[in-house]
């Protein structure tokens, strides 16, 4: 999971600056992995507006007033990174929608926004909160709190929350491998870790030892099993070739070649029957 928190110059700002900006969000926002969960906060003091027109993609019709410059720019990083964002997705009253508010009261504007990759955008959920605000001044009247102790309870409701929605990463290991190589190599993670928590000099030493030779064990494991692996390959396609079992033979030799891939699920129709015509996999 990566979390982008930043603070946008105001729309008046010079177009110079506002160009720094964005080059950098943009630098920032690139280094995320594709396949992680990214989200993109703060005041970036960008009106998108309630007009999708171009935007459909990545923001709803539920913004707030009419998009500014930094909202073109805003919603522009968004398009070109896919990222959803979440204050226009579902409909509130005009006084929950905006985030600043002129200190005369004439004036409301939604320029905090919050964004999500397109990819998670179903995992984003509509809630309604009760005196938020006044919790969180009896909150910090009880204890005294720094911006790092903000952060922290931020970020950890944060990773909860993914955690509870998303799941934890699934590792996946090669078919082959047995479960007492695996357990090898839960052992040289184990052997690892003791050298960066190693205290003195000669518990390092030792622990660089005793991973080293974990790491050894972990390699003959490997090639132990893929060496079982493929004679049992070799085995099968040889009985398929015997007894002229050509798709056994096709599917074998090409795991041999380190080249299978999984058949995808075919399509049926209603009754449950197969459908082999491309056009009709189509409309079903």
């Amino acid at each position: 999971m990566n979390i982008i928190q930043c603070y946008a110059p105001t729309n008046d700002s010079n177009d110079d600056i506002k160009n720094q900006f964005y080059e950098r969000l943009q630098s920032v926002i690139k280094k995320c992995p594709r396949k992680d969960l990214t989200i993109l906060m703060g005041d970036l003091n960008a009106k998108v507006g309630i007009d999708n027109t171009g935007y459909e993609d990545i923001m709803g019709r539920h913004g707030l007033g009419e998009r500014n410059e930094n909202g073109e720019r805003f919603a522009n990083l968004c398009a070109s990174n896919k990222l959803v964002i979440g204050g226009t997705i579902f409909p509130h009253k005009r006084i929950h929608k905006a985030t600043w508010i002129s200190p005369d009261h004439t004036t409301e504007n939604q320029i905090d926004h919050i964004c999500i990759n397109k990819k998670f955008r179903r995992t984003m959920e509509d809630i309604a909160l009760s005196n938020r605000f006044q919790a969180l001044q009896n909150l910090l009247k009880e204890e005294e709190t720094s911006m790092l102790d903000n952060w922290k309870g931020i970020k950890e409701a944060l990773t909860l929350t993914c955690q509870e929605v998303l799941g934890l990463k699934k590792y996946h290991h090669k078919e082959w491998i047995s479960t007492e190589t695996l357990d090898k190599i839960k052992e040289r993670k184990n052997k690892k870790a003791a050298i960066n928590n190693s205290r003195t000099r000669a518990e390092k030493v030792q622990a660089q030892a005793e991973y080293i030779e974990a790491n050894k064990q972990v390699k003959r494991s490997i090639r132990a099993d893929k060496k079982k692996y493929v004679e049992e390959l070799a085995t099968t396609a040889e009985k398929a070739a015997r007894e002229g079992n050509m798709k056994q033979l096709y599917d074998t030799t090409k795991k041999l070649a380190g080249k299978y891939s999984k058949p995808e699920r075919p399509v049926k129709d209603k009754e449950g029957k197969p459908i082999t015509e491309i056009q009709q996999q189509r409309n079903r």
